[in-house]
């Protein structure tokens, strides 16, 4: 393998990952295709955040410290329920 780089310059396992992005090509239907989905992916989360707000404002006054609260115990909530343990968060 000649990367411009020595065989020192990366583990073994750093030289299997170099060595197959060098073998991969990144074509502009690949990039288009990832890119739509991170900003599909923004959109949906910026209208839940717009969402979340309005139900924030109309129930509680725009008190964020109550929606905060019930948000995070959906969220652990939904990290749990599946498969009974939280270590999901365990890679935070």
């Amino acid at each position: 393998m000649s990367c411009g780089a020595s065989e020192d310059a990366f583990p073994a396992r750093g030289r299997v990952i170099v060595y197959a992005m060098a073998k991969s090509k990144i074509t502009l239907r690949y990039l288009a295709k990832n890119l739509s989905t991170v900003v599909g992916l923004v959109l949906v989360w910026r209208g839940i955040w717009y969402v979340l707000d309005g139900i924030d404002a109309l129930l509680f006054g725009g008190s964020h410290t109550w929606m905060a609260v019930i948000g995070i115990a959906i969220g652990l909530a939904m990290l749990y329920l599946p498969d009974q343990d939280l270590k999901e968060i365990e890679k935070l």
